[in-house]
């Protein structure tokens, strides 16, 4: 569809699938019978079965081999796929029970994810299958998409730090999160041997040491294990080792990431120890490498993914990544599932050919090209790790205990803390400016010093990390240094113009914040293409002021630094992606501890040094204060406030009250509003100021920011085909946007200004608009103006504005679009209801 909804409808609001409603369970009589079962698509013998309550508690009484035994084939192939929680609804997973769930809502909170888990929990326990699902999600340093939750140093300060306990500590932590956020399924450790810091997921990586790679990594899953989660070391295998310039073909550019791993059979036996030592540690699923190894790419090397099974012992599952299994040899799409399954996966994380990948099992294994057999391995494998979860016993999680009630606790933040004083690298202490000293007056600068995404970086609420500068319950550099400067006898500046007053210039530089391809580099600068904007204006100005300066390096990777430019600092300190904690790093610049931290890989002073014994600093330097240090006393540790979303300003002066959507109705009583919402609709995340805010940065036109700052996202509901947003303008603001020079604007000019914008929007993409003659018309007995307009003559692919002033403050838009043939807009407006 050409739609305006991509302008008028914010892409974070296309992500999040939250109900509510309340299921009726079924009741049977419980008995056990052989039958032999024939259909098109399967002739084979199963296991009937009728049930006494809930088929799940049936279940648990059995063996996973018993379990499968019920199923038919079509139920089977649903639980070899993985579907995007975006792209199904709750009663898709009711009607086909698929194995698994992943990705993410948006920023919510631990409540909210787990009655998001939930809702899609009880679709999968009433469908006919009853099997319950698992929810997948890249916890990758902490619960990452979770607000207010603890995030930890990325992997690579871990691998800084080098503590095995605190490893443990991490995936202990990790699990007592997620369990409050009801999701079981952790895709970590991520276990790449890091050998060429251009590769876009070095931080992923705990350096360059397998040994180092193998102690941690193996302490952290066995966190995750004994705190109750399901870990996934990912990804096998070799996908650090790939070669630059070889990075995956396709439309999206990619340096390296993906690329292929030429490896001779030493090197690749020393790799798989680090898996066997995962399996050992009771790893319960393994997911494989978008990249090749020697030229295959990984989802269709059988040889070694049967390895894993065969003679490694594993006993878990295997998981493809995202979408990856459409990169291997294939003249289609059913030729690459058929391949994949062949070689031994498992599970296929298909986000959105979920389906048509089903399918495909089902009728391969009619047409011999798989097997039953192998199709039941897979099956069982993935009902094992879930039995063992726990998940047939208690699928709702209702009996489940975790160590803490709430996210981000105080006990939780200090071992991250701890981590990351830990995890700094001291690489110069000239003249001794550090530890800083009681009675300094220090000048914080530069553009990581008060940044949560780059202190952050990627997996941190979104994929490429936050989409705003600041993120619930993350303490910045900064904001540690300001919070507890009179604890450690200091002054803090922050004030440009008082600069000059200061004994020290604290200079905080670093990288974008980037996840995968995306951080693909060729330069490596600090001052390149992926360093902060505003980290070259920072080094001239702390240059200019001529004071000893203090740099840390906030970033992903060990970034190449001009010798020139490194000789002007006094100090240098390398903080990695330290997470939520920014006070462990203003405790050790203060004297609180020492620093421990070493390079876990070689620093290269320029990329001719990579994959050669050459660098500029080796693996494992690390400076520390010295013999003769003391520390001082630590100031305690202070919770930030709870997080509380910033009231719109369009809702000021104004008598609006929040609609609420429950049980599959949407009821705003302020405006007299009820929808009955079709149950194939997602429930789209909250639309909160702080996004509207990002999406106001993006405008350019004042015109537009102006109408912007006016709407109220009140409640969103759609799918891919069809979609129902229900707005607010506030009338003095969209007035003073429309009508500069005085007026009230009315329904009909509201409705002028959105022709307008229409047709120069489809004049400028190359399509036609037709608009049909512009009427009156009730919905849920108040009287609208609406004007409908179609797309390039086709009256089944078009949008609908229907508007109507509420009260003297605000008017309501009731906004519809839709490409289904059989749903006009008598069938759209008949959806609501008068409220009684």
């Amino acid at each position: 569809m050409k739609k305006t909804l991509a302008l008028l409808l914010p892409l974070t609001l296309l992500v999040s699938t939250m109900s509510c409603a309340e299921k009726n369970k079924t009741s049977e009589k419980s008995e056990t019978e052989t039958t032999t079962t024939t259909s098109a698509a399967e002739t084979t013998t199963r296991t009937e079965i009728e049930f006494d309550g809930p088929k799940y508690e049936t279940y648990a009484a059995m063996t996973p081999e018993e379990i499968v035994s019920t199923l038919t084939l079509e139920q089977k192939a649903a639980q070899m796929v993985q579907p995007a929680i975006y792209n199904i609804t709750e009663e898709d997973m009711k009607a086909n029970d698929y194995g698994s769930i992943l990705s993410t809502v948006g920023c919510i909170d631990s409540d909210a994810w787990a009655e998001t888990v939930d809702d899609f929990q009880q679709g999968a326990i009433e469908s006919e299958a009853g099997i319950p699902y698992i929810y997948g999600q890249d916890d990758v340093h902490g619960v990452n998409y979770c607000r207010d939750a603890v995030y930890f140093p990325h992997n690579i300060g871990q691998g800084a730090a080098n503590d095995e306990e605190l490893a443990y500590q991490v995936g202990l932590i990790t699990a007592d999160e997620a369990k409050l956020c009801h999701m079981l399924w952790n895709f970590s450790p991520c276990v790449a041997q890091s050998v060429d810091p251009r590769w876009g997921r070095t931080y992923e990586s705990y350096g360059s040491d397998l040994e180092t790679i193998t102690k941690l990594s193996t302490a952290y899953t066995k966190g995750l294990i004994d705190g109750g989660l399901v870990a996934c070391a990912k990804h096998f295998f070799a996908d650090g080792n790939v070669l630059y310039g070889t990075g995956e073909p396709g439309d999206t550019y990619m340096i390296i990431d993906r690329g292929d791993s030429q490896l001779t059979d030493a090197e690749i036996d020393e790799l798989l120890k680090v898996y066997q030592a995962q399996i050992d540690a009771g790893v319960q699923t393994i997911m494989i490498s978008h990249s090749s190894l020697n030229g295959v790419k990984m989802h269709e090397n059988k040889e070694y993914i049967m390895k894993l099974k065969d003679e490694m012992g594993f006993e878990g599952f295997i998981v493809s990544d995202w979408g990856s299994i459409q990169h291997i040899e294939g003249g289609s799409y059913k030729e690459q599932v058929i391949k994949s399954i062949n070689a031994g996966i498992d599970m296929l994380m298909e986000t959105d050919k979920f389906d048509e990948a089903k399918q495909i099992i089902v009728d391969a294994v009619s047409s011999g090209e798989i097997s039953e057999e192998r199709v039941n391995d897979a099956v069982t494998r993935i009902i094992k790790v879930k039995k063992d979860a726990g998940l047939f016993d208690d699928p709702m999680l209702k009996t489940m205990t975790t160590e803490k009630t709430v996210t981000g606790s105080l006990e939780y933040r200090k071992v991250a803390e701890k981590l990351v004083e830990e995890s700094l690298v001291l690489l110069k202490n000239e003249n001794n400016v550090l530890p800083l000293k009681k009675g300094t007056k220090v000048y914080i600068m530069g553009p990581a010093a008060n940044s949560c995404q780059a202190q952050c970086g990627g997996w941190t609420m979104d994929w490429n990390g936050s989409n705003s500068k600041d993120v619930p319950g993350v303490t910045t550099i900064q904001e540690a240094f300001e919070r507890y400067a009179e604890d450690y006898g200091i002054e803090v500046i922050t004030d440009k113009e008082q600069a000059d007053k200061a004994d020290v210039v604290l200079l905080c530089l670093g990288e974008q914040a980037y996840a995968e391809w995306n951080g693909d580099t060729e330069d490596m600068s600090l001052f390149g293409t992926l360093g902060l904007k505003g980290n070259f204006e920072a080094q001239q100005e702390a240059k200019a002021l001529g004071k000893p300066t203090v740099t840390l390096i906030v970033a992903g990777r060990q970034p190449l630094i001009s010798q020139r430019i490194y000789d002007y600092w006094d100090s240098v300190v390398m903080c990695y992606l330290p997470g939520s904690e920014g006070k462990g790093i203003s405790d050790v610049l203060c004297g609180c501890s020492d620093f421990t931290g070493k390079l876990p890989s070689p620093w290269y002073g320029s990329t001719k040094q990579i994959r050669t014994d050459e660098c500029w600093l080796e693996r494992g330097y690390g400076l520390s204060y010295g013999d003769g240090f003391k520390p001082v006393d630590e100031p305690e540790t202070i919770l930030d406030p709870p997080t509380v979303a910033a009231e719109d300003p369009a809702t000021e002066g104004t008598n609006y009250k929040a609609g609420l959507f429950k049980d599959g109705v949407y009821v705003n009583e302020y405006a007299g509003i009820k929808l009955n919402v079709p149950k194939n609709h997602n429930y789209f995340s909250e639309y909160n100021a702080e996004m509207k805010e990002q999406e106001l940065a993006e405008l350019t036109d004042e015109q537009e920011i102006a109408i912007l700052k006016s709407r109220i996202y009140d409640a969103n509901f759609g799918n891919l085909n069809e979609a129902i947003t229900i707005s607010f303008f506030n009338i003095k603001l969209l007035s003073e946007a429309l009508k500069p020079d005085g007026g009230e604007i009315t329904d009909e000019e509201a409705l002028d200004y959105y022709r307008e914008y229409v047709t120069n929007l489809s004049q400028k993409q190359g399509f036609t608009v037709d608009f049909k003659d512009r009427e009156k018309t009730t919905i849920g007995g108040q009287e609208y103006l609406r004007d409908i307009f179609c797309y390039d003559g086709d009256e089944t692919n078009y949008e609908a504005f229907c508007i109507r002033k509420v009260d003297d403050d605000l008017i309501c838009e009731i906004w519809y679009t839709s490409n289904e043939p059989d749903k006009n807009s008598e069938y759209y407006e008949s959806l609501f209801e008068e409220i009684k």
